[in-house]
């Protein structure tokens, strides 16, 4: 029989080693090993690729077996080019690096287009739905900002909105959350696609300048 516990990212990250040494020796090093992993990932990659990498989840799991207790590392990462495309990842390992670089490799696998406002913001509001997590995107004038937090606000941040509105209202589990704000974010349309599938000009079915419209 196996038994299988999450915990918060406070107690994850540190914990990849702890069933081989004593929990005493290495509580002086925990502290600067997180910080340090997690600023030097993420700072890397954006100088180098280009990229936007937000972690949403850094959880530790202990699964009980006989003869103890193994344990792993769970990673959820949000991969994006700040230019209109995201994409979500999972990666567990027994190391935290290990685990984000799995994230991310399957992050930028599942990368996708989302068609943005004046580069800026969705073109209509939406509701997206995943399991228990369900949330309402709503677009908003320049200068609103993000106003969402959690898991939305990394997704909305690799994917370079900058003016948007985001309320969860169901589960605020982060996995459920950004697969329900990608669910959201696959289902609007740009009014150049709605014209296309109606076989009309983009001005007979808006009524603003062409440069929104994109």
């Amino acid at each position: 029989m196996t038994e299988v516990t999450d915990t918060k990212i406070n107690a994850a990250i540190p914990a990849a080693g702890e069933e081989e040494g004593g929990r005493r020796g290495r509580r002086g090093n925990r502290g600067g090993e997180r910080g340090g992993r997690g600023k030097r990932t993420e700072g890397r990659d954006g100088e180098d690729n280009g990229e936007i990498q937000k972690p949403v989840y850094i959880g530790r799991v202990s699964k009980t077996v006989k003869g103890g207790k193994r344990f792993s590392i769970a990673a959820l990462v949000v991969v994006g080019d700040g230019k209109g495309r995201v994409g979500y990842g999972k990666g567990k390992a027994k190391e935290v690096q290990d685990a984000m670089r799995k994230a991310q490799d399957q992050a930028r696998r599942n990368m996708v287009r989302v068609p943005l406002r004046e580069g800026r913001t969705i073109h209509h509001d939406v509701f997206g739905k995943f399991g228990a997590g369900k949330v309402h995107l709503r677009s908003a004038p320049p200068g609103t900002g993000i106003i969402a937090g959690g898991p939305m606000r990394a997704v909305f941040e690799a994917l370079g909105v900058s003016d948007v509105v985001g309320k969860s209202l169901g589960s605020s589990n982060p996995h459920n959350m950004v697969r329900a704000t990608m669910a959201a974010l696959l289902d609007t349309s740009s009014p150049r696609t709605i014209a296309a599938r109606r076989n009309k000009k983009v001005t007979d079915i808006v009524d603003r300048p062409s440069a929104d419209i994109a």
